[in-house]
């Protein structure tokens, strides 16, 4: 067997999320059921995210392993352009290529890159309806963006993420929340336009959206721009803000050594 490396994107408006799961459509669903009936073999694939029903990625990565007949630059070209065939148009495989055999597309990223985009104007834009947040009000910028600051560097996240737990020797614990965020900008390329970039070695469930929703109360004056300390410190999830609607969000890159 020889590991690949797929480099997809997909309008996530359409699943349920990526993981599968028996009796709705996911991307990992689609894509394995595609994978299979092309290679005439089952597959097992591993992603680098999991996004959530409703997130979108430019930049998702997926392992697998495949015959080494079905490895050649011949062969995985014809797979490639059959596997849009058959998936498109809501996911596109952007680029196969053979990986070394110890890739794994979650355990050797060394961070992951998300964007979520808000259309801030009194009207909404009916072009950019499924893949940005329409706020309406008003938004303090300039103290979304120290709040924002407040949140680089090695943290406790479990006031923004969901409790998910994981059976480890038989025994059920609450997942860990610490996580090293790297970068947490917001830019406003268009005056109606703001972007949220925020890159972090990984993210707990619903992290990135719970943090932008608590962003966009800071930006409504319902916080405080330093207040965002007191969230980490708190550890609570009642502490932070609402969770962001997930079609604002997209899984825009990887990072690999």
């Amino acid at each position: 067997m020889v590991r690949l490396r797929l480099l997809v994107a997909y309008d996530g408006g359409e699943f349920r999320g990526f993981a599968p799961n028996p009796g709705v459509r996911t991307v990992a669903g689609v894509l394995a059921d595609a994978l299979e009936r092309r290679l005439g073999y089952p597959v097992q694939l591993t992603c680098a995210g999991r996004t959530d029903a409703g997130v979108h990625a430019r930049g998702q990565v997926v392992s697998l392993d495949v015959a080494e007949g079905d490895a050649s630059d011949e062969r995985l070209e014809s797979l490639r352009g059959g596997l849009n065939r058959m998936c498109g148009p809501d996911v596109a495989v952007l680029a196969t290529t053979p990986a070394p055999a110890d890739f794994d597309a979650r355990f050797s990223a060394l961070a992951r890159a998300y964007r979520y985009t808000i259309w801030n104007a009194p009207e909404p834009d009916v072009f950019r309806r499924k893949y940005a947040w329409h706020v309406p009000e008003p938004l303090d910028v300039a103290a979304m963006s120290d709040a924002a600051g407040c949140l680089v560097g090695e943290h406790d996240f479990a006031s923004f993420c969901s409790r998910s737990e994981q059976v480890i020797d038989g025994e059920v614990r609450v997942a860990p929340t610490v996580r090293r965020v790297r970068r947490a900008v917001w830019s406003r390329p268009e005056p109606a336009l703001l972007l949220f970039d925020i890159e972090a070695n990984s993210f707990c469930r619903q992290m990135v959206r719970s943090i932008v929703g608590t962003l966009v109360e800071v930006g409504r004056g319902r916080r405080p721009a330093d207040g965002i300390r007191r969230v980490l410190q708190a550890r609570d999830r009642a502490a932070a803000g609402g969770v962001a609607p997930p079609h604002g969000l997209c899984l825009e890159s990887v990072t690999y050594p």
